[in-house]
Protein backbone atom coordinates (compact mmCIF):
# COMPACT_ATOMS: atom_id res chain seq x y z
CA UNK A 1 0.00 0.00 0.00
CA UNK A 2 1.34 3.37 -1.09
CA UNK A 3 0.49 6.60 1.03
CA UNK A 4 1.90 10.30 0.97
CA UNK A 5 2.04 12.81 3.90
CA UNK A 6 2.89 16.46 3.97
CA UNK A 7 5.85 17.43 6.63
CA UNK A 8 6.58 21.16 6.98
CA UNK A 9 9.97 21.67 7.53
CA UNK A 10 12.40 24.88 8.38
CA UNK A 11 13.63 24.87 4.44
CA UNK A 12 10.62 24.38 2.70
CA UNK A 13 7.52 21.41 2.93
CA UNK A 14 8.51 18.06 1.97
CA UNK A 15 6.09 14.84 0.38
CA UNK A 16 6.74 11.80 2.49
CA UNK A 17 5.70 8.53 0.05
CA UNK A 18 5.40 5.63 2.02
CA UNK A 19 5.21 1.46 0.94
CA UNK A 20 4.66 -1.32 2.94
CA UNK A 21 8.44 -1.29 4.06
CA UNK A 22 9.05 1.98 4.99
CA UNK A 23 10.12 5.47 2.96
CA UNK A 24 10.48 5.07 -0.51
CA UNK A 25 10.62 8.79 -0.99
CA UNK A 26 11.08 12.42 0.81
CA UNK A 27 11.08 15.22 -1.37
CA UNK A 28 11.41 18.94 -1.21
CA UNK A 29 8.75 20.54 -3.32
CA UNK A 30 10.47 21.56 -7.06
CA UNK A 31 13.29 19.33 -5.66
CA UNK A 32 14.92 18.14 -8.82
CA UNK A 33 13.89 14.53 -9.88
CA UNK A 34 10.75 15.22 -8.21
CA UNK A 35 8.03 12.76 -9.25
CA UNK A 36 5.49 14.81 -9.50
CA UNK A 37 2.12 14.55 -8.38
CA UNK A 38 1.82 10.88 -6.75
CA UNK A 39 -0.64 8.58 -6.86
CA UNK A 40 -1.55 7.37 -3.75
CA UNK A 41 -3.74 8.74 -0.82
CA UNK A 42 -3.15 11.33 1.59
CA UNK A 43 -3.13 9.84 5.25
CA UNK A 44 -3.03 11.83 8.37
CA UNK A 45 -2.33 9.63 11.34
CA UNK A 46 0.33 7.07 9.89
CA UNK A 47 2.84 5.92 12.33
CA UNK A 48 5.94 6.12 10.15
CA UNK A 49 4.90 9.61 9.31
CA UNK A 50 4.61 10.46 12.61
CA UNK A 51 7.89 9.14 13.51
CA UNK A 52 9.40 11.01 10.18
CA UNK A 53 7.99 14.14 10.99
CA UNK A 54 8.86 13.75 14.88
CA UNK A 55 12.55 12.92 13.32
CA UNK A 56 12.82 15.68 11.05
CA UNK A 57 11.65 18.16 14.04
CA UNK A 58 14.65 17.20 16.47
CA UNK A 59 17.03 17.10 13.61
CA UNK A 60 16.19 20.91 12.70
CA UNK A 61 16.78 21.11 16.91
CA UNK A 62 19.93 19.88 16.78
CA UNK A 63 19.24 16.08 17.41
CA UNK A 64 20.94 13.38 15.19
CA UNK A 65 19.17 11.18 13.32
CA UNK A 66 18.01 7.87 14.12
CA UNK A 67 19.58 5.23 11.34
CA UNK A 68 16.95 2.38 12.27
CA UNK A 69 14.34 4.25 10.37
CA UNK A 70 12.42 1.87 7.87
CA UNK A 71 13.80 3.56 4.46
CA UNK A 72 12.67 1.05 1.24
CA UNK A 73 13.88 3.89 -2.03
CA UNK A 74 13.50 2.17 -4.98
CA UNK A 75 16.46 2.37 -7.44
CA UNK A 76 19.60 0.20 -9.20
CA UNK A 77 21.48 -1.80 -7.02
CA UNK A 78 24.36 0.34 -7.56
CA UNK A 79 22.29 3.38 -6.57
CA UNK A 80 20.79 1.22 -3.24
CA UNK A 81 24.91 0.52 -2.72
CA UNK A 82 25.55 4.52 -2.43
CA UNK A 83 22.43 5.18 -1.13
CA UNK A 84 24.12 2.73 2.20
CA UNK A 85 26.92 4.53 1.75
CA UNK A 86 25.60 7.90 2.55
CA UNK A 87 23.75 6.41 5.55
CA UNK A 88 27.77 5.81 7.09
CA UNK A 89 28.47 9.62 6.71
CA UNK A 90 28.19 10.93 10.15
CA UNK A 91 26.80 14.16 10.86
CA UNK A 92 29.31 17.32 10.43
CA UNK A 93 31.28 15.18 8.23
CA UNK A 94 31.20 15.00 4.41
CA UNK A 95 32.60 12.69 1.77
CA UNK A 96 34.18 13.12 -1.95
CA UNK A 97 32.59 11.43 -4.74
CA UNK A 98 35.87 10.20 -5.46
CA UNK A 99 36.07 9.10 -1.66
CA UNK A 100 32.60 7.42 -1.99
CA UNK A 101 33.52 5.43 -4.95
CA UNK A 102 36.71 4.16 -3.69
CA UNK A 103 34.64 2.93 -0.21
CA UNK A 104 32.24 1.01 -2.83
CA UNK A 105 35.46 -0.22 -4.51
CA UNK A 106 35.03 1.41 -7.38
CA UNK A 107 37.23 3.88 -7.57
CA UNK A 108 37.68 5.86 -10.90
CA UNK A 109 33.61 5.57 -10.97
CA UNK A 110 33.33 9.35 -8.84
CA UNK A 111 30.33 10.40 -11.88
CA UNK A 112 28.41 7.35 -11.59
CA UNK A 113 28.25 7.67 -7.76
CA UNK A 114 27.24 11.48 -8.33
CA UNK A 115 24.81 10.69 -10.57
CA UNK A 116 23.48 8.00 -7.70
CA UNK A 117 23.93 10.28 -5.16
CA UNK A 118 21.81 13.22 -7.12
CA UNK A 119 18.90 10.63 -7.71
CA UNK A 120 18.65 9.69 -4.01
CA UNK A 121 14.76 9.99 -3.34
CA UNK A 122 15.03 10.15 0.28
CA UNK A 123 16.63 13.75 0.80
CA UNK A 124 18.12 14.60 4.35
CA UNK A 125 17.21 11.23 5.85
CA UNK A 126 19.67 9.46 3.60
CA UNK A 127 22.57 12.28 3.78
CA UNK A 128 23.11 12.98 0.48
CA UNK A 129 23.78 16.80 1.59
CA UNK A 130 27.00 15.69 2.51
CA UNK A 131 28.82 14.76 -0.43
CA UNK A 132 31.31 17.51 -1.41
CA UNK A 133 33.69 17.86 -4.56
CA UNK A 134 36.78 17.21 -4.31
CA UNK A 135 38.06 20.36 -3.75
CA UNK A 136 35.41 20.70 -0.94
CA UNK A 137 32.87 22.62 -2.93
CA UNK A 138 28.95 22.79 -2.74
CA UNK A 139 27.88 20.92 -5.78
CA UNK A 140 24.75 20.21 -6.57
CA UNK A 141 22.07 19.19 -5.02
CA UNK A 142 19.07 17.95 -5.91
CA UNK A 143 16.88 20.47 -3.43
CA UNK A 144 19.00 23.20 -4.16
CA UNK A 145 22.28 24.48 -2.92
CA UNK A 146 21.05 27.09 -0.73
CA UNK A 147 19.90 23.92 1.38
CA UNK A 148 22.90 21.88 1.12
CA UNK A 149 24.63 24.54 2.35
CA UNK A 150 21.58 25.24 5.53
CA UNK A 151 21.74 21.42 6.08
CA UNK A 152 25.74 20.86 6.33
CA UNK A 153 25.39 24.19 8.85
CA UNK A 154 22.62 22.58 10.51
CA UNK A 155 25.03 19.51 11.44
CA UNK A 156 27.85 21.88 12.75
CA UNK A 157 29.93 21.52 8.94
CA UNK A 158 31.58 24.42 7.92
CA UNK A 159 31.64 24.53 4.03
Amino acid sequence: MLAQQRINTPLGPLTALRNDEGLVGLWFDGQKHHPGTLDAPEVEADPLFIQIEQCLQGYFKGQVLPRDLPLDPQGTPFQRAVWQALLAIPAGESRSYGELAAQLGKPGSARAVGAAVGRNPVTILIPCHRVLGANGSLTGYAGGLERKEALLRLEGHRP
